[in-house]
């Protein structure tokens, strides 16, 4: 089960990097002056979209082949978590993220900091739906053997 295999991996990379992203590099930002902390967060955002938005679909599609192969719904299960990150990403965090975006460094204030601490809340529901994705994918590989 190759494409079982590569949902769960693809899942894990994309639940380390958002829980690496939640746990340690959001953290330490908010210990930065706010024109620090804005000039660190913009160039972050943008490799880890460009890193973590094809993980989601690359799963996603893995999971699909998965489920199509074995008919375990677990493995449909860990599709949709692992796509959803997709609206709830432009639906939640893209208000936050097209605000701080425009910000220029200069400017920053403590409501752009308090913006980055909330941006942090939000993007914690992007690790949740990842490690709920790597659970569903091992619970299906556990069914099918």
């Amino acid at each position: 089960m190759i494409a079982g295999n590569l949902a769960l991996a693809t899942a894990a990379a994309f639940a380390g990097a958002a829980s690496y992203i939640s746990f340690v590099e959001q953290p330490a930002r908010l210990r930065l002056s706010h024109g620090a902390m804005l000039s660190e967060w913009q160039p972050a955002y943008k490799r880890g979209t460009a890193m973590q938005a094809p993980l989601a679909i690359l799963g996603f599609i893995l999971g699909l082949v998965s489920w199509w192969q074995t008919g375990v719904a677990a493995w449909l299960v860990g599709s949709v978590l692992m796509v959803s990150n997709w609206p709830y990403t432009f639906l939640v965090l893209m208000p936050v993220n097209k605000r701080l975006m425009t910000t220029d460094v200069a400017s920053a204030s403590a409501e752009t900091g308090d913006l980055v601490g909330r941006w942090g809340d939000l993007h914690a529901g992007r690790t949740a739906l990842g490690v709920a994705a790597v659970i569903s994918f091992l619970v299906a590989l556990a069914i099918t053997g």
